[in-house]
């Protein structure tokens, strides 16, 4: 089976030089919060939720939404894919995933993520530093997760017997996950058992990354299965091939404004990568055509990469009755067959 995800960035109204009315931004959250509803009808296996500041989502603070939306589910798990660690002090950020693990009653899953260097950038944060804090706040994530009394001494945080409350619901942890582009970050969540995810890549590539992990879960005596990985694609899906192709048109062209954006401004972050995090963005990410076509096309990547969960970017960055055609779609024609894939 490949449990089907829905990967959401709730995109804004608007943009830099045009400001949405509030009241139509209120609105816009009413409908996803509805629609994110809907999804657990559908059969989604859950929803990771991304972080993302000053532009383009409304994202920033995604452990909001799961408060939202934990009361109107009962099912769905739910996550962010993920928190953005350097931007937080890890003493709140173990507090909050207590009380989510609470609030959704179980149904947390645990998501971390170093940042995009521009986005870090407008905090005059480089990404040497943003990994830095990041090893910090998961060896002090660990700590918490298997100690009720926490004491930590590092280059950014420092505090002595704290006792984070509450308790997680799920023991001894929710599921843990973190993004990563690269073999060595790979290796490095394999030795933690945190899960990964990863997309933007060729499945040959994505493959490797997954080897990594597996060949490092190996050495460190346990078997990684299916279900420590996730492929995260982007999905145009409609009723007619035409009409998915001329839907993925407008998906590229929005991929491609905000690639040229990142590019203006990564020439002021001296240590970031490329504008595609360092990686080659693949026409694998690209999953376009009818329900039953894109169901293959992802049950073919998932097999290839050794991937027992898929996340969806579904018709990315549309408008709001554009996305939800395509959960629909996707919910009632896709799950079904990726549910019952092997």
């Amino acid at each position: 089976m490949i449990k089907p995800w829905v990967f959401e960035f709730l995109p804004e109204l608007g943009g830099p030089a045009t400001e949405p009315e509030p009241r139509d931004v209120t609105a816009l959250f009413a409908r996803y919060l509805d629609l994110w509803a809907r999804d657990e009808a559908l059969g989604f296996e859950g929803i990771f939720f991304s972080e993302h500041h000053f532009g383009r989502s409304y994202s920033a603070s995604p452990n909001l939404l799961i408060a939202a939306l934990a009361s109107r589910t009962k099912t769905l798990r739910l996550g962010v894919m993920g928190v953005v660690l350097p931007y937080y002090h890890p003493a709140r950020v173990v507090e909050e995933i207590g009380m989510l693990d609470h609030l959704t009653g179980g149904r947390l899953e645990i998501g971390t993520a170093i940042g995009v260097p521009q986005e870090l950038a407008r905090l005059n944060m480089t990404m040497a530093e943003a990994r830095e804090r990041n090893e910090e706040i998961v060896a002090v994530l660990d700590a918490a997760l298997a100690n009720r009394v926490i004491s930590h001494r590092g280059k950014y945080y420092a505090f002595a017997d704290l006792r984070p409350l509450p308790r997680m619901l799920q023991q001894p942890s929710p599921p843990r996950w973190t993004t990563v582009v690269s073999a060595d970050s790979a290796r490095r969540a394999a030795r933690r058992r945190i899960k990964i995810s990863t997309g933007f890549n060729s499945t040959e590539t994505i493959k490797r990354i997954f080897d990594a992990y597996r060949e490092e879960a190996d050495a460190a005596g346990y078997r990684a299965s299916p279900e420590c990985f996730a492929l995260r694609r982007r999905v145009t899906i409609a009723p007619t091939n035409d009409e998915a192709r001329h839907r993925a048109q407008a998906v590229a062209d929005r991929l491609k404004s905000f690639v040229a954006e990142d590019e203006r401004l990564n020439t002021n972050v001296p240590d970031a990568p490329a504008p595609t995090g360092g990686f080659t963005l693949s026409d694998e990410e690209f999953i376009t055509g009818t329900p039953k076509d894109v169901a293959h096309t992802v049950i073919a990547q998932c097999r290839a990469v050794g991937a027992g969960h898929f996340l969806s970017v579904l018709n990315y960055c549309a408008p709001a009755d554009e996305v939800a055609q395509a959960h629909e779609l996707f919910g009632r024609e896709a799950i079904p067959l990726l549910r019952a894939a092997s």
